[in-house]
C-alpha cells in the first residue's frame, strides 16, 4: 500500500483516490503520526500531501524526522515537499508564487520517465526551496520556481512543487505511476466484492439495532441505503423535504424507494420551518448550519415517533463521502474549511445515535461502482449530485420563496434541454443559481430590471477536480431563452467557465 500523510491539503485525499485509481491500496493518515506506527502498516510507498500552512507558521505542521530514514520511497507535494526540504536541512523562503498553470521543465530522473521537455503542471505555493540539503538535485524547474522538484536518487526521496493529482496536470497521473514503479508496490487493488465487505462491516456494528436513515433521492444516500437494508430489515428510510428540492423531487422520490423494495420509507414535509428560520439570513456558512442542525432536529422528532411504534433505534445511517469530509475539513486538523456539510457537523448527544457512515472512504464514481455491483437501475446511479443544504446554496444571499422558484424552474429548463440533446450523462453535475445582482434589460419595448441566471455544467470525475463542460450552443441557447420567456423576474442568463479549483462546483 501507499502511505499519505496528510498535512491538511484540501487534496489529501484525492491523492489517495488517484493512488487507488492505478489499483494500487493506499490510507491516509494524520502527520503526527510516528515512525513506529508507519512501519507497523509497512508501506510500499510514502507521500506527503500539500496543506495551507508555511514552513514559517509559529507552529507549522511537522513529522517525525525518523519517517525520511525509513529506507521507503518518498514524494512530497507543494508542502510536503517544502517541509522535506527545511527538516533535511535545505532553505526555503517565503515567495516565487505561483497559482494556476504553469510550465514544469523536467529533468532525467524515474519520477519523470515518459514526460516531454516542457509540461503543463498546476502549482498553488507562496513558499519555494531555494536550497536543497546535501545529497539532493533538481529534477524539475517552472519560470519562477527553479527548485519546482527535487530528487535524493539514492534514498529515494523526491520533491514536487506542483500538484500532480489535480486534472490539471495533464501528466499527473503518470507521475504517480511512476513513483508507484519506484515503490514497487502491486496494483491488485480492486472495488469488486466490496459491497460484500461494506455490509458485513455494517451489521459487525449494528448488531442486532435498528437503523434511521437520512435520505435524499442522490446516488449516495441511495447506495448507503441499500447497503444497510443488505444488512438489516430493522432500516427505516426517512426523506425530509426542507422545500429546497428540485423540481418534482419528493414525487420521483418516492417512487423510486418504492421500485426498490423499502417497505419503511417515510416523506416529511418540513418546509415551512426550514424557510422561516432561513427568512433574513445571507451568510452561506449560517444558511448551512440553519439546514444542518433543523435536519437534526427534524430527525430527532421522527425518531422518537418511530421509537413510540417500533422500539428502540441506535443508529443514523447517512451517505456521506470523501469530499463531504475533506471539504468540511474533517481529513485533518490542519486543514482549512471551505464549507461545511450539514451531513457531517456532528450529532447533539441528546439525539443518543451512533453514527453509521458506510460511503465515507468512498468518491463518487466508487459509489457508483458499488451500486452497480448491488443491481441498482442505471437511471438511478447516473444522476447527478445535488448538494444536502438544496437550493439554498443556488440563491447567493437571502433566500425567498420567490427566489426559490425561480431557481428551481431554471434548473429544470437547464436539465431538460441537456437530455433533449443527450448532454445529461456526458457531464459530472449540472445546476442553475441566482445571482444577488439585477441588470437593465428590454423586453417588449419596455425597460426591465431583472435577476441573472447562472447556468453550471462540469465534467470530473470525483468532485475533487473539475472542469466546465462544453456543451453545444443550442443547448444554452434554448435555456436561455425558456428560462427568461417563462420565469418572471429574470432577464439574464449566463454560462458559467470556471474550474474546479479554483472555483467549488457550487456557489456556496
Amino acid at each position: 500500500m501507499i502511505l499519505v500523510i496528510d498535512f491538511g491539503g484540501q487534496y489529501a485525499h484525492l491523492i489517495c483516490r488517484r493512488i487507488r485509481q492505478l489499483n494500487v491500496y493506499s490510507e491516509i493518515r494524520h502527520h503526527s503520526i510516528s515512525a513506529a506506527d508507519v512501519k507497523k502498516l509497512r508501506p510500499a510507498g510514502i507521500i506527503f500531501s500539500g496543506g495551507p500552512a508555511s514552513v514559517y507558521y509559529p507552529e507549522p505542521p511537522l513529522f517525525e524526522k525518523k519517517i525520511l530514514s525509513m529506507g521507503v520511497p518518498i514524494l512530497g507535494i507543494c508542502y510536503g515537499h517544502q517541509i522535506i526540504a527545511k527538516v533535511s536541512g535545505g532553505r526555503v523562503i517565503t515567495g516565487g508564487k505561483e497559482y494556476g498553470k504553469g510550465v514544469l521543465k523536467p529533468k532525467k530522473s524515474p519520477l519523470f520517465k515518459g514526460l516531454g521537455k516542457k509540461e503543463q503542471v498546476w502549482l498553488s505555493h507562496g513558499d519555494s526551496v531555494v536550497k536543497l540539503p546535501r545529497g539532493y538535485s533538481v529534477i524539475g524547474s517552472t519560470e519562477r520556481c527553479k527548485t519546482a522538484a527535487y530528487a535524493n536518487e539514492k534514498k529515494r526521496v523526491y520533491g514536487i512543487q506542483f500538484h500532480p493529482e489535480v486534472q490539471h496536470t495533464p501528466n499527473g497521473m503518470r507521475i504517480l505511476a511512476n513513483f508507484i514503479k519506484i515503490c514497487g508496490a502491486k496494483r491488485n487493488y480492486s472495488i469488486k466484492g466490496l459491497p460484500q465487505k461494506i455490509i458485513g462491516e455494517i451489521r459487525k456494528q449494528i448488531g442486532d439495532n435498528s437503523v434511521i436513515v437520512g435520505v435524499s433521492g442522490g446516488v449516495d444516500s441511495l447506495v448507503a441505503s441499500i447497503l444497510i437494508k443488505k444488512a438489516t430489515p430493522k432500516v427505516y428510510c426517512v426523506y425530509i423535504d426542507h422545500g429546497l428540492v428540485r423540481k418534482g423531487e419528493t414525487e420521483y422520490v418516492k417512487g423510486m424507494y418504492k421500485r426498490l423494495g423499502f417497505r419503511n420509507f417515510y416523506a416529511e414535509d418540513a418546509s415551512k420551518i426550514f424557510l422561516s428560520r432561513l427568512k433574513g439570513v445571507a451568510d452561506p456558512e449560517k444558511k448551512r448550519k440553519i439546514i444542518g442542525n433543523t435536519f437534526i432536529e427534524v430527525f430527532e422528532k421522527k425518531v422518537r415517533s418511530l421509537k413510540k411504534a417500533h422500539g428502540a433505534i441506535k443508529f443514523l445511517g447517512q451517505g456521506t463521502i470523501y469530499p463531504d469530509r475533506i471539504e468540511s475539513a474533517k481529513a485533518s486538523s490542519a486543514a482549512s474549511v471551505i464549507k461545511t456539510h450539514h451531513n457531517v457537523g456532528g450529532l447533539p448527544a441528546k439525539m443518543k445515535l451512533k453514527l453509521l457512515e458506510p460511503l465515507k472512504e468512498l468518491y463518487k464514481d466508487e459509489v457508483r461502482a458499488v451500486g452497480k455491483e448491488l443491481g441498482i437501475p442505471r437511471e438511478y446511479l447516473a444522476r447527478h449530485p445535488f448538494p444536502g443544504p438544496g437550493l439554498a446554496v443556488r440563491i447567493i444571499g437571502e433566500v425567498t420563496p420567490d427566489k426559490i422558484e425561480m431557481v428551481r424552474e431554471a434548473d429544470a429548463i437547464f436539465i431538460s434541454k441537456l437530455i433533449k440533446y443527450n448532454c445529461y450523462d456526458r457531464v459530472w453535475q449540472a445546476l442553475a443559481a441566482l445571482l444577488p445582482v439585477k441588470t437593465v434589460g428590454v423586453m417588449g419595448d419596455s425597460r426591465t430590471y431583472g435577476y441573472v441566471i447562472a447556468l453550471r455544467a462540469v465534467t470530473s470525475k470525483d468532485a475533487m477536480t473539475a472542469d466546465w463542460a462544453r456543451l453545444p450552443n443550442i443547448v444554452l441557447e434554448e435555456s436561455s431563452t425558456e428560462i427568461i420567456n417563462s420565469i418572471k423576474g429574470v432577464n439574464r442568463v449566463v454560462y458559467d467557465i470556471s474550474q474546479k479549483p479554483p472555483s467549488t462546483i457550487e456557489y456556496e
